[in-house]
């Protein structure tokens, strides 16, 4: 499995990312409903390992940061759900 999937914030900012190609922090923050610190950091992981794409820009005066899921956060994404179909597999039998 991976070790930064098992969170419940992080895999649910993967997940509202595998849909969409860029979510706003506000975004990601009405989704999951975390607060901006507790977001901010787990987030500030998925883009330490190459997960997720951030983007800082302007829209008007305001600064606005966006994300985007990067062919190594599928990956991971896809290579952590196998592990999960694997294991309900075993318990099913």
């Amino acid at each position: 499995m991976d070790e930064l999937l098992l969170s419940k914030i992080r895999l649910a900012i993967i997940g509202r990312l595998v849909t969409a190609q860029w979510a706003s922090f506000s975004d990601l923050q009405r989704s999951i409903e975390a607060t901006n610190g507790n977001l901010g950091a787990h987030i500030a992981k998925l883009v330490d390992a190459g997960y997720v794409k951030e983007e800082k820009r302007f829209a008007g005066r305001r600064p606005q940061s966006r994300y985007q899921l990067t062919r190594l956060g599928r990956a991971a994404l896809l290579r952590h759900a196998e592990v999960l179909r694997t294991l309900a597999d075993a318990a099913e039998s």
